[in-house]
C-alpha cells in the first residue's frame, strides 16, 4: 500500500455504488485495485462485466441482424452456384 494520497470526486451516486459493493473491511483504494486491476481471480469481483452487446439492446439488435443478413447472403451465393450447373 502505497503512502501517496490523491481525492477524486465522485458523485453521489458513485459514491454509494463504491460503498455498497466494497466490503467492509476494505478501503477506498484496495477496493478500486481489486476492481479495476482484478487482484484477485474471483469473476464475480468485478463491477458488471457485462460486455456491450449484453448490456447495450439496440447493440445486441445491430449484432443478431448483422448473423441474419451474413446467413442470407451466404444463402444467396450458394443458390446462384447451383442455378449456374
Amino acid at each position: 500500500m502505497s503512502t501517496s494520497h490523491t481525492q477524486i470526486r465522485v458523485s453521489t451516486r458513485v459514491k454509494r455504488i463504491l460503498d455498497r459493493c466494497r466490503r467492509a473491511d476494505e478501503s477506498y483504494n484496495d477496493f478500486l485495485e481489486r476492481v479495476l486491476i482484478g487482484t484477485t481471480s474471483d469473476p464475480s469481483d468485478r463491477l458488471n462485466q457485462e460486455t456491450e452487446t449484453e448490456s447495450d439492446p439496440v447493440s445486441l439488435h445491430r449484432k443478431r441482424a448483422k448473423i441474419r443478413r451474413n446467413g442470407w447472403t451466404r444463402q444467396l451465393t450458394t443458390d446462384e452456384r447451383d442455378t449456374d450447373d
